[in-house]
């Protein structure tokens, strides 16, 4: 699915809206060592791949967080919009869990479906999502949460 322009009046109607999966991203174990720098977060289970190997992880492990964080990728390019759409603005979660760590290497990707669309006024609409992250090969999602992102019309 692509972004879809849809008239204001008809924003509810997306309720229900199933993303196509996007693209699987590399969880790298560079991308983790980069944001555990960015964040201060240097726990050695996300960094010492020795001292993480003797855990019951058996290796290195993706910080939630970064995880969380990479649902902006994960989403892009998909979508329901009411037509003259200013900007999306991150409203925050309802909901986080994580699920199932990440390991170092592994792909991740994201399954999205829109389930409420409140009208707040004439130009805005609060959208909750419901994801759930898929780990390649894993029968458990690294994370589910319910997102919210306020819309902004013209």
């Amino acid at each position: 699915m692509a972004i879809k322009i849809v008239p204001k009046d008809e924003m509810v109607n997306a309720v229900g809206t199933k993303y196509e999966p996007g693209e699987w991203i590399v969880v790298s174990q560079d991308r983790i060592n980069t944001f555990a720098d960015c964040t201060e977060d240097h726990q050695f289970i996300h960094l010492d791949e020795e001292k993480a190997a003797k855990t019951p992880f058996g290796g290195t492990i993706a910080h939630g967080f970064l995880t969380l964080s990479l649902l902006s990728k994960m989403v892009e390019g998909n979508g329901v919009m009411p037509e003259n759409t200013m900007m999306g603005i991150n409203y925050g979660f309802d909901k986080v869990r994580f699920l199932t760590p990440v390991r170092a290497g592994k792909r991740v990707r994201a399954n999205v479906t829109i389930t409420d669309v409140d009208r707040k006024d004439d130009n805005r609409f609060l959208i909750k999502q419901s994801i759930s992250v898929e780990i390649e090969g894993e029968q458990n999602p690294a994370l589910i949460a319910e997102w919210l992102t306020m819309v902004v019309a013209g």
